[in-house]
This record gives structure tokens, sequence and C-alpha cells, in this order.
């Protein structure tokens, strides 16, 4: 069984366990299937997928992770610090390993700065940086230090500081899509059950 449209790879992902006690600390949002779907399809369009080794970093569930190997990727990196989170993508990679042939996966529990791998890729959904200021700018700097490609969504707003920092480690940013982030209510203060939050996915690369 292989897939073969962006709708069936959403229809899987959606399938996935999310956060079940999200940490508000840690900003712990899962990637909606829909975003993942067509973030993992843009870069199976650029060949950046098939037999490529690459780092989920933060990967909470497992969500992007996972449908990269279901679209061939050789190996994934599956690198976050929150155990249970590591458990539920665990979980999550063995449901999908029983229906399709995947790669590798390797699941790391550590802060993503001690990860020391090089990696084609990276692609990561990092904490926005809201409850602990700077953790998104730890996460680039990570990426930029063992991929020559990176995948990384943030708040649309912080636009000129994406610029600024993959300027600064000399990666040119070939790519943005946009995206309305659908957050559902998850903590005792959240007075809507959802809200969209605009987000950017950026693909840098090195010069």
């Amino acid at each position: 069984m292989s897939i073969r449209t962006k709708q069936n790879l959403a229809m899987e992902l959606s399938k996935l366990k999310g956060f079940e006690k999200p940490s508000f600390m840690l900003e712990q949002y899962a990637t909606p299937a829909h975003i993942a779907a067509d973030w993992i399809w843009q870069m199976a369009m650029k060949g950046e997928v098939a037999g490529k080794i690459i780092l989920d970093a933060a990967s909470g569930p497992g969500i992007i992770g996972i449908g990269l190997l279901l679209l061939g990727a050789r190996k994934v990196f599956f690198v976050d610090k929150d155990i249970d989170a590591m458990n539920l993508c665990i979980q999550n990679y063995n449901v999908l390993k029983d229906e399709y042939e995947v790669g590798e996966a390797e699941f790391i529990i550590e802060d993503v700065s001690l990860f020391d791998e090089h990696v084609d890729i990276v692609v990561q959904n990092p904490p926005f940086g809201t409850k602990e200021t700077h953790i998104d700018k730890v996460f680039l700097e990570k990426a930029f230090s063992v991929a020559h490609v990176v995948y990384s969504m943030h708040k649309y707003s912080t636009q000129k500081f994406v610029e600024a920092i993959a300027k600064d480690y000399n990666f040119m940013i070939t790519d943005v899509w946009r995206y309305d982030f659908p957050l559902k209510a998850a903590f005792a203060f959240h007075t809507k059950p959802m809200k969209n939050v605009d987000v950017g996915l950026w693909r840098m690369e090195k010069r």
C-alpha cells in the first residue's frame, strides 16, 4: 500500500494521535494534518523526501516525520525532550509501520541543542517563543549547523527575524508558504474553542 495523493496523505496523518496533555510552557500544538500534508508534499515535489535522512526537531507526536517516512524518507530522527510526546510519537509510528513499508526511525529524548548528527534536511515546527524567549532562535541555530536545507515554521509576524538569522548564517530563503494554523483550546485560559494563528513555513538553503 502506498500514498498516491496529498489528500490521501492528509487522511492518514489525521488518524494519528495528538498531544493528550499539552504543555503550556513547551507550547505544544501538533501540526494539523492538512498543513503537514501540504508541507510534506511541497518537499516531495522538490525531490527532498525519498531516500533522504531527516531530523524532525521538537517532533511532538511525529506528524511531520511520519508523513516523510510514508513518502519514502530513508531515515527520520525524531527529537523531543518531552517523554510523553515521544511515547505518542512511537505509538503513531508503530501504527502506520504495520500498514505501510516505511524507512528507519530513531527516537531521541533530549533537548534539540544536544543533537549532533548531520542530516540532509531539518524539518521543525518549534515553539513560537512566546513562553520561553528566543527558543525559536535556538532551534534555527541548531538546524543551520546540522543540515544544508531547513524547513521551519514560525509566526508570520516574525518574518524579519527569520530573514535576519538566515542571512547571519549564510542561508538563503527560497520559498515561504503561509497558513492559518488552527489552535484548539487546550488550556483553562483559552476562551474560544478554536483560533487561527497566521504562520509561515520557510525553506532555507545554505548558500
